[in-house]
């Protein structure tokens, strides 16, 4: 446990210190409150200093969307190729995570936030991190995405393929792309499956807040087992699977990847770009040195039963941005043994993908979401 230092009216204080995306603990910490200047907190943010808010909420939140915009007009935009654009984004990004993470909050011991006009954050913040261990100090951006994520998991979101709502937990990535959720649902199942429904298995690997486990239960599988990494996915999906009355059909497995046995078909969406996550929620987005996708290729062949199918879910984004080739990919699939079926494509539907002032847009607007069908 970190243990983060300011001084009040000549009063040394103290707090244990929290960051989600493992953020060191700040060299230095100053309080501030409503008579703090932008350009002050954005130089002092710039320099590593870290500010501790103890005037109003809504001031604050004020204060964080400024100093975002001077980072946005200091920050470099031209490149030559979308491999550049890309790294020179995400640069752009880490950069801007690093300075807005300098505005801090304090929560007590009831994950109590006492600022003046502050929403009641105990709820979110049990839901995030767990009973409270004490006065707990946090950066006010991750205290942001901690009330965000609390709506949506009260909102949940609409899932036209289940016709029903499902809701994410933070730190899980929900599923506001349908077409990987309509791919899915609307893939002719494998012949092994209608020939034996009764006995038909599938497993959904890295199956996030359990949408697609969902899906495959809807569709007629007898028995879905659903896989993850993250503990917290795990507990999201058991709870979807509970809202869903599914939790006959929908067997929630994990920590890991692959569960024991054989399946007729196993479906797997792992994150499209080969890249290193930054924070939690980047992890349903990166996946370094695409560890995730070749485990599921190389271990599908011994987990299929005989006629079953591998589905692979995955974007060509990273082809476009030069991240990997598609050569690259179908040797991967030639190397574990595998043979291609066929492949169903589906164009993006979300805002980004038309969003011209983006800087990846070139990328996103020729983006392809295809299912690989593939079997030993």
């Amino acid at each position: 446990m970190s243990t983060i230092h300011w001084t009040t009216a000549d009063t040394q204080q103290s707090a244990r210190w929290h960051s989600e995306n493992a953020a060191p603990l700040p060299r230095r910490t100053v309080v501030a409150d409503d008579r703090m200047k932008a350009n002050d907190a954005y130089r002092q943010a710039c320099e590593g200093t870290a500010l501790l808010w103890q005037g109003d909420f809504h001031n604050a939140q004020q204060l964080l969307q400024a100093m975002g915009r001077r980072i946005d007009r200091t920050t470099p935009r031209s490149s030559t190729s979308p491999s550049e654009s890309f790294h020179l984004h995400r640069r752009n990004n880490s950069h801007r995570a690093r300075v807005l993470g300098k505005l801090l909050v304090l929560l007590d011991d009831d994950h109590t936030l006492t600022l003046r006009r502050a929403p009641d954050v105990r709820q979110a913040c049990l839901e995030a991190y767990g009973p409270p261990k004490g006065p707990t100090v946090v950066s006010l951006r991750e205290l942001l995405g901690v009330i965000g994520a609390h709506q949506w998991r009260l909102k949940g979101v609409d899932v036209p393929a289940l016709g029903t709502r499902i809701h994410p937990h933070y730190g899980v990535f929900a599923p506001v792309r349908g077409e990987y959720v309509d791919l899915v649902a609307h893939t002719p199942l494998p012949p092994a499956t209608l020939r034996s429904p009764d006995t038909s298995t599938a497993f959904d690997l890295g199956t996030g807040t359990g949408v697609l486990a969902a899906v495959l239960a809807y569709r007629g599988i007898n028995r879905v087992v659903a896989t993850d990494i993250s503990p917290r996915a795990l507990a999201c999906a058991r709870e979807n699977a509970h809202r869903l009355a599914l939790t006959g059909r929908i067997e929630v497995s994990g920590p890991g990847l692959f569960p024991e046995g054989r399946a007729n078909l196993i479906v797997c969406n792992p994150p499209w770009l080969p890249a290193h996550p930054t924070s939690l929620i980047e992890q349903g987005v990166y996946d370094p040195d695409s560890a995730m996708l070749r485990s599921f290729l190389a271990g599908l062949s011994a987990h299929l039963r005989p006629g079953g199918e591998g589905w692979l879910i995955l974007s060509d984004l990273a082809e476009h941005l030069g991240l990997r080739t598609r050569q690259q990919l179908l040797n991967a699939i030639q190397a574990a043994h595998l043979r291609v079926v066929d492949k169903i494509d589906a164009k993006p539907r979300h805002p980004r993908s038309k969003d011209a002032t983006d800087p990846l847009h070139a990328a996103r607007s020729a983006e392809t979401t295809s299912l690989w069908r593939l079997t030993a």
